[in-house]
C-alpha cells in the first residue's frame, strides 16, 4: 500500500550547500499494519511523511501510495490518505460536527452518505457529547479527537500520523493511540512517526530507526532485539544512533 524506494530529499543551504534530509531510504507498509518511523528530532521523519502526503517533492527515488506515485499523481494520493500531526489546527468558531462535516464536503462526499459517516465516526470515537462544542471551548484531548475524525472522514485506506501525541498528557495520548490501533484493526495501512520509545513498543508492528535521513535498522521489535543482541529497545536505539554519529565523525575527520 506504501512503497518507498531509494527516496532522497536535499535542501539548499547558502553556507553548507546541498543538505540531505533523506538519504536513499526504502521500506514498504501493508494493509492492516502500523509501521513506525522512530528517530530523534531532525532525523528526516517529517520530510518523509510530507513527501508521501504530496506536500514535498523528492529529489529522487520512488514514493508510491495506494498504487499512485506521490509526485506525479498528487490528487489521486490525497484522495486516498488521511494525515494527522500533533498540531491540531482546530477552528475556534466551528463546532466539532461542523468541522468534520466541512472536511467531508471538501472530499466531495455526498450529503446523505456524509451524515451517515459523521454519525458512525462520532459514535466510534465517543464524540457525541462534544458534537456542538466550539473549537475555542475544547480541551486538547477533544481537539485531538476532532483531528482524528477529520483525518478519517473520507475513509482513506492509508493513514499518516506525524507525532500525533506530541505535547499531550498521558491519558489523552493513550486515547489517541487506542484510536490508531482500532484503525489498524479495520485494515488500514498506517505509518506512524514518533520519537517516543514506549509508543513504538506498544503500537507498531514493524519499525524503522531513522537518523540523519538514513534507516539504520528495520524490522519488528523482537527481530531488532535479536539481531543486535540487545533486549532493551531504548539501549538499542541509543547504541545505533551513537555508532552512526561516531562513523560520520570519523569520515569527516
Amino acid at each position: 500500500m506504501i512503497h518507498v524506494e531509494n527516496l532522497t530529499k536535499k535542501f539548499a543551504d547558502l553556507r553548507r550547500g546541498s543538505i540531505p534530509a533523506l538519504d536513499g531510504i526504502s521500506f514498504d507498509v501493508h494493509p492492516g499494519e502500523i509501521y513506525g518511523l522512530l528517530g530523534p528530532n531532525g532525523a528526516g521523519k517529517t520530510t518523509c511523511l510530507r513527501i508521501l502526503s504530496t506536500v514535498l517533492k523528492p529529489t529522487s527515488g520512488i514514493a508510491m501510495v495506494a498504487g499512485y506515485e506521490a509526485s506525479t499523481h498528487p490528487a489521486e494520493v490525497r484522495a486516498r490518505i488521511g494525515f494527522m500531526s500533533g498540531n491540531t489546527g482546530i477552528y475556534d468558531r466551528m463546532t466539532a460536527w461542523e468541522m468534520v462535516e466541512y472536511f467531508g464536503r471538501l472530499y466531495g462526499i455526498e450529503e446523505e452518505a456524509l451524515q451517515a459517516r459523521l454519525n458512525d465516526i462520532f459514535t466510534t470515537l465517543q464524540m457525541h457529547d462534544i458534537k456542538d462544542l466550539l473549537g475555542s471551548k475544547m480541551s486538547t484531548g477533544m481537539k485531538q479527537k476532532v483531528s482524528i475524525a477529520r483525518t478519517i472522514v473520507h475513509d482513506p485506506p492509508v493513514l499518516i500520523f506525524d507525532e500525533p501525541t506530541s505535547g499531550l498528557d498521558v491519558l489523552v495520548a493513550r486515547a489517541v493511540l487506542k484510536a490508531i490501533e482500532a484503525l489498524r484493526d479495520e485494515g488500514k495501512c498506517i505509518i506512524f512517526s514518533t520519537h517516543i520509545m514506549r509508543e513504538v513498543e506498544k503500537l507498531c508492528d514493524r519499525i524503522a530507526i531513522i537518523h540523519h535521513g538514513r534507516i539504520l535498522a528495520a524490522g519488528t521489535v523482537p527481530e531488532l532485539e535479536a539481531v543486535h543482541d540487545e533486549p532493551d529497545m531504548e539501549e538499542l536505539f541509543f547504541d545505533l544512533i551513537s555508532r552512526h554519529d561516531a562513523a560520520v565523525a570519523a569520515e569527516s575527520a
